[in-house]
């Protein structure tokens, strides 16, 4: 299912911008009826929902890989279009009580808060489900995965799933996803598939069942409020399933893919204090420069120079890795990221 909210009436707008500029929003918000609430509800939530999917549900898709998911609101998919009406929604009810003094710009007003504003309901969201507000590898689970990087940001990944109400689809783990990430943080492309995922996803519920009453609070039971998988939907061969993908938007879905694995691989390098250039060079050189796992399959072979030699000559330009430095510390340094 994709959905988008509609848009209020002007005037509804006009009534929460009046309001907030006379400092009176909060008050008439705490005293309004249920038509006059719905009315103000209405007027804040064209405002806020635009300033969501740009600041918090775009990025956030990007770093799950949902790259269909981040292009526009009507193509969110449902576990994602669900944590956008959460975020929305906590972003509304903090104008609507918060506005207490007179507001100019609205969108501005809201945009400071956005960050803080969605965290908060997110992490009081994952405590009403039980779940751990700022999931941790504990030094007993650390010491299980005999402190493995990878095993160690899956497990983060795993009691972060929990404890959303967001759903896999037919899976019960979100593993394309946790696949694009093991990625970024081994720099094994071609072995990071989603069997390599379930097989390490069960190695770490393993390690974690060895604290069988933290298992049971922290993992079970808030994994049991989640909605079930759902079955797949047969295709109807019959319906016009539209146009097959170019080999163009191939490639684009494949190289926006592998880019979210190198930012997230750099991020953590550059973090830890390693040297741009080298850092660039190597993790560029591991996820783009060997293959892109079957990019060649949908196109006359020798039709084009193979894509790691095109990487490792560009590589070799002391110039093109400056530029690649500069532009990755842009991105990793951004705060709206």
């Amino acid at each position: 299912m994709t959905s988008s909210h509609p848009a209020p009436a002007d005037a509804e707008v006009a009534y929460v911008r009046l309001l907030a500029g006379r400092g009176q929003l909060a008050a008439v918000a705490r005293a309004a009826s249920p038509a006059e609430r719905r009315r103000l509800t209405a007027g804040a939530w064209a405002m806020a929902w635009p300033l969501v999917f740009a600041r918090v549900t775009r990025p956030v898709e990007h770093r799950r890989g949902h790259f269909v998911c981040a292009a526009s609101l009507p193509q969110l998919a449902d576990e994602c279009l669900h944590g956008f009406h959460d975020d929305v929604e906590a972003v509304v009810e903090d104008l609507l009580t918060h506005a207490v003094v007179p507001i100019r710009d609205v969108e501005a007003w809201m945009a400071r808060r956005l960050t803080a504003v969605t965290v908060d309901a997110h992490r009081r969201r994952r405590g009403r489900r039980g779940a751990l507000q700022r999931p941790r590898v504990p030094g007993w689970l650390a010491d299980a995965l005999s402190h493995d990087v990878w095993l160690m940001e899956l497990a983060v990944e795993i009691l972060n799933w929990v404890g959303v109400t967001a759903s896999a689809g037919a899976d019960v783990w979100p593993l394309q996803s946790w696949a694009a990430r093991r990625v970024a943080a081994t720099g094994d492309w071609m072995g990071s598939d989603a069997a390599a995922v379930v097989r390490e996803v069960e190695e770490v519920l393993a390690a974690m069942r060895r604290r069988p009453a933290w298992f049971a609070r922290y993992v079970e039971r808030p994994m049991g409020a989640k909605p079930a998988p759902v079955a797949a939907t047969p295709v109807d061969e019959t319906a016009d399933q539209g146009s097959p993908a170019t080999a163009g938007e191939l490639d684009e879905a494949r190289l926006r893919a592998l880019a979210a694995a190198v930012i997230d691989a750099l991020d953590e390098a550059l973090g830890r204090g390693a040297d741009p250039h080298e850092a660039v060079v190597r993790i560029v050189t591991a996820v783009f420069g060997e293959g892109t796992g079957g990019d060649e399959l949908d196109r006359v072979p020798g039709s084009a120079p193979a894509f790691d030699e095109r990487i490792s000559a560009r590589l070799a330009d002391p110039a093109v890795v400056a530029r690649v430095v500069a532009a990755v510390q842009q991105i990793v340094c951004d705060p709206e990221r």
